[in-house]
């Protein structure tokens, strides 16, 4: 049995940081750790994206811990086996390099470890999600009612999209519901089906154009379909930058049809729906106001760090009547503000928002701009150098694109896509390999805001040498 006098005697205590000084141990671990944090982002550009190799022991631990200094060894070993996003040539996925100071946001929510489940939990910080999805829903230009709350990803984002369209849909019964969306919807689509319980038959994929947009024609289609079935639609779901070319649905268009319909509108706008942030490029999203509810993940472009997602709705009391229980152990919330906790599928979260909040403070309108305009400056200049006439492109309007040589068998395209991936990767470019359409493509992003012209150069030399 523990002696009770023990507790003042805890070695443990020594691993918390001190609540009466400042405390030394902290400050030398935070030191070390960002030298060594810094020392990788410094190599990045001679670094490959992705590690050649890590091989680590499996997970044990030691009857007493370890010592700082082999903390700080096996630290540096997993860094070392990270993928880096800082490399010039890492132009394979949607995950741009952070912006210094939603690293620092990182850290600090660390430190603070509030939860934004209450205000009480997290007085300053649940203010400011709030805002910043009050902010987000006017830029998008949403409705005054409208906010929104974060979550950890764009997937938990669209799954709580599509329960606050069942519950305002009032069908209680899965299987006679219908959802609409595009083939070229995200996974997260289909995964949250699954997770509500509603058959898979119940999603209609409705094909898309040779631009990867849904067409409406085809959408009434389906709606025709569904009231034969007797089924009831709950909602139509569009994508505003499909995962492998970027493409746009025809918001506007389906926006009409929702509303003569009564039918939810939802648009999963994780990748394309920065681009309304900016008035050079706003125009590509003409009609994402109308909508219901939004997905948009700033992590995809604009450097905030891993993971800033907000689900934004045209009134922020159906989220409220939608996910609220009640916290009989917290103060209850009112309607003018209420607790985040009941805004969503998540309880405790960390104060991620603080990420996006610094993030957004040191680029402002014009750095935001930037960094859209430029991603699109980056696409058009490879775009330009490709021999396009022998190549098979998916390119929508936003900042990624899709390629493969005209003509290939299916297997002639995975092994070129293999090949051609292997010889990137030597020269330090990694792009990625998505099956689309019963062929394998290359795909490039290009949020980097490390990948000069030059490097852009040498990669169309040997995107177009593989060609040959």
């Amino acid at each position: 049995m523990i002696d009770i006098k023990d507790i003042n005697q805890d070695p443990s205590m020594d691993l918390f940081a001190s609540p009466s000084n400042l405390d030394s141990n902290l400050r030398s671990l935070l030191d070390e750790a960002s030298s060594i944090l810094c020392d990788w982002l410094a190599k990045a550009d001679k670094a490959n994206p992705s590690p050649s190799y890590f091989n680590k022991s499996e997970f044990s631990l030691s009857l007493n811990g370890i010592s700082k200094e082999t903390l700080f060894e096996e630290l540096k070993e997993i860094i070392d086996g990270s993928f880096q996003p800082s490399s010039p040539g890492a132009l394979a996925h949607l995950d741009p390099p952070p912006l210094t100071s939603s690293i620092v946001g990182d850290l600090i929510a660390a430190g603070l470890n509030n939860n934004l489940l209450a205000k009480e939990l997290s007085p300053s910080l649940s203010s400011l999600e709030k805002n910043i999805c009050k902010w987000f829903a006017s830029q998008l230009g949403m409705s005054e009612f409208s906010g929104g709350v974060a979550a950890s990803g764009g997937s938990i984002s669209n799954l709580m999209a599509l329960v606050l369209a069942r519950f305002k849909s009032e069908c209680l019964y899965e299987k006679d519901i219908a959802i609409i969306a595009s083939s070229d919807a995200h996974v997260s689509i289909s995964r949250a089906l699954k997770i509500m319980g509603i058959p898979e038959t119940s999603l209609y994929h409705v094909e898309t154009n040779d631009n990867g947009q849904l067409l409406i024609d085809d959408i009434k289609n389906a709606l025709i379909s569904i009231q034969i079935k007797n089924l009831r639609c709950i909602a139509i779901v569009a994508t505003a930058g499909t995962t492998v070319s970027g493409a746009i649905d025809p918001l506007s268009e389906i926006a009409d049809l929702c509303l003569a319909n009564n039918i939810w509108f939802h648009v999963d706008a994780s990748i394309g729906g920065v681009y309304a942030l900016s008035d050079s490029t706003n125009y590509l999203l003409n009609g994402i106001s109308r909508s219901n509810s939004i997905t948009i993940n700033p992590q995809k472009i604009l450097g905030i760090a891993k993971t800033s997602s907000l689900l934004l709705v045209s009134n922020t009391r159906d989220l409220y009547e939608c996910f609220s229980t009640g916290f009989p152990y917290l103060e209850q919330s009112n309607e003018d503000d209420y607790q985040r906790g009941e805004l969503g599928l998540q309880g405790s979260r960390s104060a991620e928002i603080l990420k996006l909040w610094l993030g957004l403070r040191q680029l402002g309108i014009d750095g935001i701009s930037r960094i859209l305009d430029n991603s699109l400056t980056r696409k058009n200049y490879f775009l330009e150098g490709l021999k396009l006439d022998r190549l098979n492109l998916i390119n929508g309007p936003l900042h990624l694109l899709s390629f493969r040589p005209k003509e290939l068998s299916k297997e002639d395209s995975f092994n070129w896509s293999i090949n051609t991936r292997e010889i990137l990767l030597k020269n330090k470019f990694m792009l990625s390999s998505p099956f689309y359409k019963d062929r394998f493509f290359l795909k490039a992003v290009f949020g980097n805001p490390h990948t000069t012209l030059a490097h852009l150069d040498h990669l169309v030399d040997i995107v177009n040498h593989s060609l040959k």
